[in-house]
């Protein structure tokens, strides 16, 4: 009965101890990966709208938050390829719709690194008004 208490002990310590060395290992690999940036969202066709747009790296996922100033409504915005001066009109990842200046979206298994230099994020005027481009921000490291 003594041996099983001992074993049952033993068991319960290197369980213990795994966890937490998984655990330790779990945490670095997550700091490791984070990261973020904040770009500047610029006024496009005098609309008088500017912000920011911080891209945070959390594991695999990359958290989009928009802030702009004077954003009225409810506005769509997308990460699209090129840059401000040049943007490919074929978006590449949808974000949530800007309401009111504020939007925050989850991107899962995306990369900042993958979108830096390539993309840029920018705000369309309405639903009803997708060509006019109130704002735009080229993704940088």
């Amino acid at each position: 009965m003594h041996l099983s208490r001992l074993l049952l002990a033993v068991v319960a310590i290197g369980t213990t101890t795994g966890f937490a060395a998984a655990q330790s290992s779990s945490m670095m690999s997550a700091s490791h990966m984070s990261g973020s940036v904040t770009i500047p969202l610029a006024e496009q066709n005098k609309s008088g709208e500017r912000g920011t747009a911080t891209l945070t790296q959390k594991g695999s996922n990359l958290i989009v938050v928009i802030n702009l100033k004077n954003g009225v409504g409810l506005q769509p915005a997308h990460i699209h390829p090129g840059t401000c001066a040049s943007l490919n009109p074929k978006p590449v990842f949808p974000l949530n719709n800007v309401i009111n200046g504020r939007s925050t979206t989850v991107l899962h298994n995306v990369s900042l690194a993958a979108l830096a230099g390539k993309d840029a994020i920018n705000v369309h005027k309405s639903t009803t008004d997708l060509k006019t481009y109130v704002a735009c921000g080229n993704i940088r490291k």
